[in-house]
């Protein structure tokens, strides 16, 4: 094989058919949405009949949806926009957020805000009575994301909306790794705030979406012309929102398809693991209720000290084997994952993890074929690998 791609959490390859959809505002229905003549109606037309497909998908209402450039300027629209309006000046968040929410509460705290961090479980999971026990007169906003993009674990939305409803204070979630992959209703989980990013559902990149609640106190922090209902100024993107709703809309129809192919997956790659290395390796975060497609794995060598993971890293990319340490904004640092810091891993199992996210295209072969170079790699790195 000359290339196996297990990296789908940092990014997916555009669908064929998101591609086909999107060419023709490219080329022929190029106008500006916001221009009054026929080529700009008709991509207005367009973009609008994209919202409502977005929105019809997650629960909302067409004119809940923003469009922005990517997850994390909608953390960020989300974050900054609740503080400036409320005049609060604590978000209560957690240590195992994206750095799109992490380092936008730290920025805040110039203006005199203060991120207040509830300690996760063991499995990265940040409980509701967690989250009430933090909340003060002062809270202006919850934000916690609803799948973890390192180790796949699956916080309980609902009901921590539930204890934000009973306080009065917006919650936020980044589900950039959850939406098109498990079911996500912005009425059902009960959010004021969502962000969505359509390069991890095999659409475009540079394209997002923030869904806000009406009549939750907001204030837009990017400033221009009247797009999105002066909510977000810029032109707006056209292909790419029209990617972003046929990505969104192909993965909702896929999506229990995908499941099943993720599990059978999963299975076949730790049952690789068991054989292969024993008990030299652990699977971190919730191996129990986290997601399928997502799995973070640590090793040890004889001695129990950590595997050099950017050198596996390194080792595996040679053998034509694609896949991370951690989430893509942060690789290369040469600093333990703040995830698995953050749920108590010493730093030597930090450095040594690896991550493999799977794709709808990945194939059973490709597991073994991972396998088999897994072993030589590190087998090399640090002698036999029998147990």
């Amino acid at each position: 094989m000359d290339t196996v791609y297990f990296d789908h959490a940092a990014t997916t390859p555009v669908d064929e058919r998101v591609l086909d959809a999107m060419t023709p505002y490219f080329t022929e229905h190029y106008g500006n949405a916001n221009s009054p003549h026929g080529l700009g109606n008709n991509a207005k037309v367009a973009v609008e009949e994209a919202r409502e497909t977005i929105a019809e998908i997650i629960g909302a209402e067409p004119a809940e949806i923003i469009f922005t450039s990517g997850g994390t300027e909608s953390d960020n629209c989300a974050i900054k926009g609740v503080v400036n309006a409320t005049g609060k000046t604590e978000v209560i968040t957690s240590p195992l957020e994206h750095h799109a929410v992490l380092h936008t509460a730290e920025a805040l705290k110039r203006n005199g805000a203060k991120p207040v961090y509830v300690e996760p479980t063991s499995e990265g999971i940040i409980t509701a009575k967690q989250v009430e026990e933090a909340i003060t007169e002062n809270t202006a906003m919850v934000s916690l994301m609803h799948v973890n993009n390192e180790i796949g674990s699956i916080n309980p939305l609902k009901e921590i909306s539930e204890v934000c409803k009973e306080h009065n204070i917006p919650f936020h979630s980044d589900t950039v790794q959850s939406v098109g992959k498990i079911p996500v209703d912005v009425e059902e989980l009960g959010l004021d705030f969502l962000s969505i990013s359509g390069h991890k559902i095999y659409g475009p990149k540079g394209i997002g979406v923030l869904y806000m609640r009406h009549a939750t106190p907001w204030l837009p922090w990017m400033h221009g012309g009247s797009q999105e209902r002066r909510r977000r100024g810029g032109t707006l993107n056209v292909p790419g929102i029209i990617g972003l709703a046929k990505a969104l809309e192909l993965s909702q129809q896929e999506m229990d398809d995908h499941r099943t192919h993720f599990i059978k997956l999963r299975k076949r790659l730790i049952n690789g693991l068991d054989e292969t290395f024993g008990n030299r390796y652990q699977i971190n975060g919730d191996t129990e209720n986290g997601v399928p497609h997502i799995i973070n794995i640590s090793f040890l060598d004889p001695n129990g000290d950590g595997l050099d993971g950017e050198m596996l890293l390194l080792n595996l990319d040679v053998e034509g084997i694609c896949i991370s340490n951690g989430s893509a904004c942060t690789s290369g640092a040469m600093e333990p994952s703040h995830v698995l810091e953050g749920i108590g891993l010493d730093t030597q199992t930090a450095n040594s993890s690896i991550r493999v996210s799977l794709g709808k295209q990945n194939t059973a072969e490709e597991i073994d074929y991972f396998i088999k170079k897994l072993e030589v790699v590190v087998k090399r790195m640090m002698g036999p690998v029998k147990a």
